[in-house]
C-alpha cells in the first residue's frame, strides 16, 4: 500500500538538467540520483519528461513537472502517492510566485537562493509535507523575494538593506498552531471588500451536425477579502429549481478555512473564516447538462481534386445581453493548400500556413447571434501514389463570456458577520461569472 508522501530530495533545475538547488531530506539517496535523471531521462532516449512525467531507475522514483524554464523534481524510494507529489510540486510554485513577484523562474530561482532553501526546510521536514499555505509562510519567512528582472548586484544590495529592515512578525507560533492558522489576528482595513469570482473552463466534442458527444465544467471559486478583525462568511450554494449542490456537481474539493462538518451536513452551506488577500475557496468538476454558449455547425465538400468549400456557422447560445470576447475560430485545412478566399460575417479571417487553418478572429460576439465562414480552398495537385487520404481534424474555439454560467451551479447567498460585533458589518460585496474556453472542438 502506498504511503502517503515520503521524499527523498528534491531539485530545481534549468532546462538542461543543471542543478539550481539540491535539498536531500533523508540520506538514501545522493547527488548521484540527480546526475542520473539527467543523463538517463532528461537527455535519455526513453521518452520526453512532459510524456513520462513519472519514471523508475532501480528501486528510485523520479516525479517531474516543468514550469516556464525549470523542472522541479522529486526523487523517492518509497511507494508513494505520485498525485500527493505532483499537488506538493503545483502548491510550492504557488508559493515561489506570491514571494517572487508572481514568477517562478530560472533567474528568479538564482536571485533568490539563501530564501529558496528557507522555503524548502519549512514546507517539509524528514520527507513529510508541512506548510505550503502562503499566508501563513510569510508570518516566518518575512523575508521578500526579487524577481529574475534584476542583476545580480542590485539584488545583493536590495536583500542587505531588507535585512536590516525585516523583524519578525508578532504572533507567529499562535497564527501557526492556532485554531485559525491561515489568518493573523487583528487586520484592520479602513474600507471592508470581497471579491468573488467563480471561474469555469467548458470541454466540449461535438460532432459536424451539432450533436454533443461529450462535455463537462472544471470550476473554482476565487475569493479575494479584504476584511478587518476575523469574520465568519457562511456561502449558499445551489443548482436549478433548487437542487443541492451536491447533485450539481461530481466532484468537490475545498479549501482548508471551510467547515467540513457544517458543509457535509447541510450539502448546501459552506462556511469558513477567510485568508487575508486572495485565495482559492473550491474547485468542482460538472458533467451534466452543459449550458454549451456556443453551438458550430460546418460542411466541407471537395468540389475538386485542387479545389474545397467551406461553410462554417457558429450560433451564441447565452442572453443577448452578454457578450462574449477575444472569441478564435481555428478552422483545419489539409497540408497542400496553397491559398484561400474567405468570406465571413463578422470580425476578420485569413489563412494561416503555420497552423494549417483558417483563422477567424472575432473581438466581440453577442448573445443569442449567428455569425458565418465561406471559404474557398486551394489544394496543390499531387499524384494518387503521393495523395494520403486527409484525416480531417476537429474545428477549435477559444473565448471568453462574462457573467454566464456553464454549470448549473448558483450562488444563493453570501453572509458575512463577525462574531466579536455580534451582527453582519459592513462589506462592498462584488460578484462576477467568467466562462472560458477549455477544449472546444467540432468534427468536420
Amino acid at each position: 500500500m502506498p504511503v502517503p508522501f515520503a521524499l527523498s530530495a528534491f531539485y530545481f533545475l534549468n532546462l538542461r538538467g543543471d542543478v539550481l538547488i539540491e535539498r536531500r531530506y533523508r540520506d538514501e539517496v545522493g547527488r548521484e540520483a540527480a546526475e542520473l535523471f539527467r543523463s538517463q531521462i532528461l537527455h535519455g532516449k526513453g521518452g520526453t519528461v512532459s510524456s513520462k512525467p513519472v519514471q523508475s531507475l532501480g528501486p528510485v522514483t523520479y516525479m517531474t513537472m516543468r514550469h516556464e524554464d525549470v523542472y522541479m523534481l522529486c526523487i523517492t524510494k518509497s511507494n508513494v502517492n505520485a498525485m500527493m507529489a505532483f499537488q506538493f510540486m503545483r502548491s510550492l510554485v504557488d508559493l515561489c510566485k506570491t514571494y517572487f513577484g508572481g514568477k517562478l523562474s530560472e533567474s528568479s530561482v538564482r536571485n533568490n537562493f539563501v530564501l529558496m532553501y528557507e522555503l524548502l526546510d519549512e514546507v517539509m521536514d524528514h520527507g513529510y509535507p508541512q506548510i505550503t499555505d502562503p499566508t501563513v509562510l510569510k508570518s516566518l519567512i518575512t523575508q521578500r523575494g526579487f524577481s529574475g528582472d534584476l542583476p545580480v548586484l542590485a539584488v545583493e544590495m536590495m536583500q542587505k538593506a531588507q535585512r536590516k529592515k525585516d523583524e519578525p512578525a508578532p504572533n507567529a507560533t499562535l497564527t501557526v498552531t492556532g485554531a485559525v492558522s491561515w489568518r493573523r489576528p487583528g487586520i484592520k482595513y479602513k474600507k471592508n471588500e470581497l471579491f468573488l469570482d467563480t471561474i469555469e473552463q467548458v470541454n466540449v466534442q461535438m460532432s459536424a451536425n451539432g450533436t454533443v458527444l461529450r462535455s463537462d465544467v472544471l470550476g473554482k471559486i476565487m475569493i479575494k477579502a479584504h476584511l478587518s478583525d476575523m469574520p465568519e462568511l457562511t456561502l449558499m450554494l445551489g443548482g436549478d429549481l433548487n437542487e443541492p449542490f451536491h447533485l450539481v456537481v461530481q466532484d468537490a474539493t475545498f479549501h482548508q478555512c471551510v467547515n467540513m462538518k457544517k458543509y457535509e451536513a447541510t450539502q448546501k452551506s459552506v462556511q469558513f473564516v477567510p485568508p487575508d488577500g486572495e485565495f482559492e475557496l473550491m474547485r468542482y468538476r460538472c458533467q451534466d447538462d452543459v449550458n454549451l454558449p456556443f453551438k458550430v455547425l460546418s460542411v466541407v465538400n471537395e468540389v475538386a481534386r485542387t479545389r474545397m468549400e467551406y461553410n462554417v456557422t457558429v450560433k451564441s447560445q447565452f442572453n443577448s445581453k452578454l457578450f462574449a470576447t477575444s472569441v478564435l475560430v481555428l478552422v483545419p485545412v489539409p497540408e497542400q493548400t496553397s491559398r484561400a478566399t474567405i468570406l465571413v460575417t463578422a470580425g476578420k479571417a485569413k489563412y494561416d500556413g503555420v497552423r494549417k487553418a483558417l483563422v477567424w478572429k472575432m473581438p466581440k460576439f453577442q448573445g443569442e447571434a449567428e455569425h458565418s465562414l465561406r471559404a474557398e480552398v486551394s489544394v496543390l495537385s499531387t499524384t494518387r501514389a503521393e495523395k494520403k487520404p486527409w484525416v480531417r481534424p476537429p474545428i477549435t474555439m477559444q473565448f471568453s463570456v462574462l457573467m454566464f454560467n456553464a454549470s448549473k451551479l448558483r450562488i444563493e447567498s453570501l453572509h458575512i458577520q463577525e462574531p466579536k460585533i455580534g451582527y453582519a458589518y459592513k462589506v462592498d460585496k462584488w460578484v462576477r461569472r467568467v466562462v472560458r474556453s477549455g477544449e472546444y472542438a467540432i468534427r468536420m
